[in-house]
């Protein structure tokens, strides 16, 4: 236990930052800070994670200082949580364990690997990480929580470097795709056309009822069955 008029002892930052989290989830601390738990924590991971995001894309360096900071918090106060379990870990294992995923994932720098492009780097890095977790399907470990258009932008990364690439998995029927196409050749190669026009997609869907997000999410959804089909399909054969 932290002790109520207690000061840090080290001038580093980062662990006055422990210390601080430590002396708010201890007795006498703060009962808000107290009572929390990873799951209620979730929406403020969320929102943090949105705010930097935003500081970025407005380049506002200071915001982007501040909201780097309460994500920093937010890594501290889960790490804290853990460390009170009785097989827990602690922001001290956090940190050594992206340490060391960092020097493994990393070959062409620490160890004799070799790497001709940044291309290269993230084929490998998507390989590696497949062999440590297992994974046999590309669609492995993406989150079906992130926004719809996040999620079908992965899906679609991960298809490209898995055995569903040779299938040709379309992404939808082939009067929407076909459809897509020509409104994409509309807008060529400007970004903000193309943000326009999902906005004005989003407009008909929700002039007629329809949940634009919902969709989008149920579609990606549907996607990824047909990757696992695919998949499936291409065992299969070759077995």
């Amino acid at each position: 236990m932290i002790p109520p008029n207690s000061s840090p002892t080290s001038k580093d930052p980062l662990r006055q930052l422990v210390w601080l989290m430590d002396r708010l989830r201890s007795p006498g601390g703060c009962p808000w800070d107290a009572e929390q738990t990873h799951r209620s924590l979730v929406g403020y991971l969320v929102e943090e994670a949105y705010e930097t995001i935003e500081a970025i894309e407005t380049d506002d360096d200071s915001a982007l200082r501040e909201e780097l900071g309460d994500l920093l918090l937010q890594v501290v106060f889960h790490a804290r949580i853990a460390a009170e379990q009785p097989t827990g870990f602690d922001i001290d294992d956090v940190a050594g364990d992206i340490v060391a995923k960092l020097i493994r994932r990393h070959p062409h720098v620490f160890a004799d690997g070799s790497a001709d492009s940044a291309a290269h780097v993230e084929a490998q890095w998507h390989a590696r990480k497949a062999a440590e977790k297992g994974r046999t399907s590309v669609t492995d470990g993406v989150p079906l929580g992130m926004p719809s258009l996040l999620l079908t932008r992965k899906l679609m990364h991960r298809a490209g470097n898995g055995a569903a690439a040779a299938a040709d998995v379309d992404v939808a029927g082939s009067a929407a795709t076909e459809a897509a196409a020509r409104a994409l050749a509309a807008v060529g190669d400007d970004q903000a056309a193309l943000g326009e026009l999902l906005i004005a997609l989003v407009a008909v869907a929700d002039a007629a009822g329809l949940d634009a997000e919902g969709a989008a999410r149920s579609a990606a959804r549907d996607y990824r069955s047909r990757l696992l089909a695919a998949e499936s399909a291409v065992a299969e054969s070759a077995g």
